[in-house]
């Protein structure tokens, strides 16, 4: 087990946001007062009187924050965090020219570390050159991570707060609280901005840094949401993180942009299914004459249940660690291109298949036994349906091409091991023969489809994809599948599209990150964002496999807990109509 501990703290400035707003109250600034003495006691049940001085609103602030403190604490969420390194081009506009990629789950029992599924104990290699031969910048996973507490011991006495503003964060109204550290603070501490919704109190939004720099390491500036997962409970999903002058002492100056996203809280829930509470029994039926129908399985019909047994064992195992979502709209929509794809072509699979999300941002797609699973970061940049279908038939060519599915998992005890061996202990690779003869059926069926009409943009997509891999090798790294951007892939299909024209505002041959699928972090149930698409008015705004800031629409749960808070990217309006 690799666990990562640092003390770095790397976090980012957003942008300005535009949102409906009142006149400001009678609230002014505070330079006094000293936190009350907080307990990890659960919220309460009715809302408080509303706060009329801005000294009792940041009571209760502090309040709820440690109570926030308290809920993390039990909490082990995935956490995502994924980099672009960016270079000015020759029209001076911020180009991605390497990335880093980091997946493990976040644990603040004991203080924050967290336990990396992709076997990095830094993040990634070396950023910068070697400086006296020992002295190098590296980014910290966990500085990152960390981007979602405030302050570890957040009270009043340590800061002076400023009134700002009401403003509106979606549906909640929020009161806009401008944060220092008071003067001789030795101690590290946020530096920046706080929304807090005014019925309970709670952060949902802080955008800043933390103050004063330490000599060797750096504080990044950082844009963090929370959102509202349970009634009452507000808890982190996203961070945008961006600097892009500065300076480290290193000769170089550092710019970049990261995401990071939080999942996975309540793996539990889950498996529900599972828990013996939840066993159903059938009320007993009349006994039936077993003479109609046969006692025993044929052996073809046994060997599909073998495999059968493995790949739901996979996807079981998959769904609890939180990699894969659990069944949904978006898997409806790919089935259904899928059921395009056989109708069409007049197949008959003679058994039922499946469509699964894995939750991750690289780039890839791979079948388990019958089990279609394409990323979320893949169904992200795809630029429109017939880019999906040309992903899907590739993966359903290894189906209908009946390629070998190693059924070791038919076993569960192959099953048994730490869930950040996931990526090492599972593999859904093919063989470079079975993928060449997946694309070359792919486009068979495609030609027969609903689709063929519209290959050239699935090529343009597959073109594109090629021209970025060697500038983001870890967006298209795939973890369990093969590479999409693998030698010899599809190019018939690739030589047949068009030539790539990023002054085009018309050809949109991929998306940028975060701009087709929004995933519930509670729950982990993913669906596609509404957002409405917005004519470019430049080039630039093409963003194709690039990172954006996060805006949520935030929103506030009923005592039922059912609506959930949608994100909007700042990139929506690249959304194929």
């Amino acid at each position: 087990m690799t666990i990562v501990r640092s003390g770095l703290l790397l976090l980012a400035l957003g942008g300005a946001l535009a949102a409906a707003q009142d006149s400001p109250s009678p609230l002014g600034q505070t330079e006094t007062g000293s936190s009350p003495t907080v307990s990890s006691a659960p919220a309460p049940a009715q809302a408080a009187p509303p706060a009329a001085t801005l000294n009792d609103v940041m009571d209760r602030v502090v309040q709820r924050e440690h109570y926030f403190m308290a809920q993390m604490r039990h909490m082990h969420p995935m956490v995502e965090t994924y980099l672009q390194d960016l270079k000015n081009d020759a029209d001076g506009h911020p180009d991605p020219v390497k990335d880093q990629y980091f997946l493990g789950r976040l644990d603040m029992s004991e203080g924050a570390e967290d336990v990396s599924f992709v076997g990095q104990p830094g993040f990634g290699h070396r950023m910068l050159s070697k400086l006296t031969g020992v002295y190098s910048l590296h980014y910290l996973p966990m500085g990152f991570a960390q981007m979602v507490v405030l302050d570890t011991d957040f009270q009043k006495k340590y800061y002076k707060f400023t009134f700002v503003r009401r403003e509106f964060l979606g549906e909640l109204r929020c009161l806009v609280i401008d944060v220092q550290p008071r003067e001789g603070e030795k101690s590290v501490r946020f530096l920046g901005r706080i929304w807090v919704e005014d019925q309970d109190y709670n952060i949902v939004r802080f955008n800043g840094t933390y103050y004063p720099q330490p000599k060797v390491n750096f504080f990044f500036h950082f844009d963090s949401w929370r959102l509202n997962m349970r009634p009452g409970t507000w808890l982190p999903a996203y961070v945008y993180t961006e600097e892009s002058n500065l300076k480290t002492g290193l000769t170089k100056t550092l710019h970049f942009k990261a995401q990071t996203r939080l999942w996975g809280y309540d793996l539990k829930g889950l498996a529900k299914s599972e828990e013996f509470t939840q066993i159903l029994v059938d009320a007993p039926q009349t006994v039936k004459d077993q003479s109609d129908a046969a006692a025993d399985p044929s052996p073809v019909v046994a060997q599909r249940m073998w495999e059968r047994q493995a790949e739901d064992n996979a996807v079981e195992r998959m769904q609890k660690i939180g990699l894969l979502a659990p069944p949904g709209e978006v898997d409806k929509v790919m089935s259904t291109v899928v059921n395009n794809l056989l109708v069409t072509n007049n197949i008959d699979l003679q058994s039922d298949f499946h469509c699964r999300v894995l939750l991750t941002s690289p780039l890839e797609s791979f079948t388990i036994g019958h089990t279609i699973v394409v990323s979320r970061g893949l169904l992200d940049v795809l630029p429109d349906e017939a880019s999906l279908a040309l992903i899907l038939a590739h993966e359903l060519s290894h189906i209908v091409l009946g390629h070998p599915f190693d059924t070791k998992l038919a076993f569960n005890d192959k099953l048994f091991f730490p869930d950040e061996q996931s990526f090492q202990r599972l593999d859904f690779k093919q063989s470079r023969g079975d993928e060449e003869a997946a694309d070359t059926k792919a486009l068979e069926l495609l030609k027969h489809s609903p689709y063929k009409d519209k290959l050239a943009n699935a090529g343009l997509f597959m073109k594109a994809l090629q021209e970025h891999a060697p500038a983001l090798p870890q967006l298209i790294r795939p973890h369990l599948g093969n590479s999409l951007a693998g030698a010899n892939r599809l190019t018939n299909l690739i030589a047949s599209a068009p030539a790539l024209d990023p002054k085009r505002l018309d050809q949109i041959a991929a998306l940028p990150l975060g701009g087709r699928v929004k995933v519930d972090p509670w729950s982990d149930q993913v669906e596609l964002t509404k957002a409405k698409p917005v004519a470019l008015t430049s080039a630039r705004e093409k963003l194709e496999f690039e990172i954006t800031p996060f805006f949520p629409y935030l929103t506030r749960l009923s005592s039922g807990g059912e609506k959930m808070a949608q994100t909007t990217p700042a990139s929506a309006e690249n959304q194929p109509k």
